[in-house]
């Protein structure tokens, strides 16, 4: 009981002291807030340690008196002034960061017993999508949204599908380029050679030369290639109308589909486009070609340029 009425005697006197203190005339105001200053450093400095550490207390102090004194820095020996104001800083985060805990946000926690039922309808239903079981519930009277309802749904373990380096590696040996490139002759007349690569290594497995290129003819080139059931899967080609309807026609004898590249988009067709240029830089460009084939060989004429 005593106890009780010492403490109410202190604290009654330090509401006196505070009173006359916000009372009292600016110029006293700011002298007690200098000896106080002073006074708390000289309170810390006494402290037995080789350097003097300040405590919470001490930093509460100073933050305090940044806000209640402008002239708080001329006193301030012990710390740096941006110091004190990192502790303020601090000190405001932390106020708010308490400030927004308090609040809970977001949509509120669905109950065990709706994401149970959930996902029991979801097991007992393969078929039922989240629009489906979201009616049902509200037909129940839970009230819930469809996104929630999506969210709970258990997601079905699918086997993992291949890699595209995986599908590149298995379908490369079924793949096959043609294209055609021309060539100016000595007599200016322009030849034209058709090329079949093969994607698997990258090897030329048929070329030929023509002056006059027809969609019968080039489906015979395609025939003579791949004689005795040796034909690949799929034919990646652009959009020239040389591929006419004889050449369809062959291709489809051997059982070889079509993949044509969008129009304008030679970079589809990257393999064989690469190959004829290396042709024209490597080759081309260094001979004068004279004609199509020398008599009873099988190969182009040309003389070094």
């Amino acid at each position: 009981m005593l106890q009780g009425h010492l403490i109410f005697i202190y604290m009654f006197r330090f509401l006196i002291l505070i009173f006359r203190f916000l009372v009292c005339p600016a110029s006293v105001k700011e002298f007690a807030l200098e000896n106080l200053a002073l006074r708390q450093q000289l309170a810390v400095m006494k402290r037995q340690c080789p350097r003097p550490r300040l405590r919470r207390t001490d930093r509460l102090f100073w933050v305090w008196l940044l806000r209640a004194w402008p002239n708080w820095r001329k006193v301030l020996l012990l710390v740096r002034p941006e110091t004190v104001i990192g502790w303020h800083r601090r000190g405001f985060r932390l106020f708010w960061t308490w400030i927004c805990w308090r609040k809970r946000s977001g949509r509120p926690e669905t109950s065990r017993e709706v994401r149970d039922l959930v996902r029991k309808m979801a097991e007992a239903n393969p078929l039922w999508g989240a629009p489906r079981i979201h009616g049902e519930l509200l037909k129940l009277g839970i009230e819930i949204s469809e996104r929630t309802v999506s969210r709970l749904r258990p997601r079905r373990q699918k086997p993992p599908s291949q890699t595209w380096k995986a599908f590149l590696e298995n379908q490369v040996n079924e793949w096959i380029s043609i294209d055609f490139f021309t060539v100016p002759t000595a007599t200016f007349w322009v030849l034209f050679v058709l090329v079949v690569l093969s994607h698997h290594r990258r090897r030329v497995v048929h070329f030929n030369v023509t002056e006059h290129p027809t969609a019968f003819w080039t489906g015979q080139q395609m025939v003579e290639t791949f004689p005795d059931d040796t034909a690949p899967r799929y034919l990646l080609r652009g959009r020239d109308k040389i591929y006419g309807g004889d050449f369809r026609e062959r291709i489809q004898s051997l059982s070889i589909e079509e993949v044509l590249s969008a129009p304008a988009s030679p970079w589809q067709r990257a393999y064989v486009e690469s190959l004829i240029g290396s042709i024209r830089r490597d080759c081309l460009d260094h001979v004068i070609i004279l004609g199509d084939r020398l008599p009873g060989k099988d190969h182009v004429c040309g003389v070094a340029a």
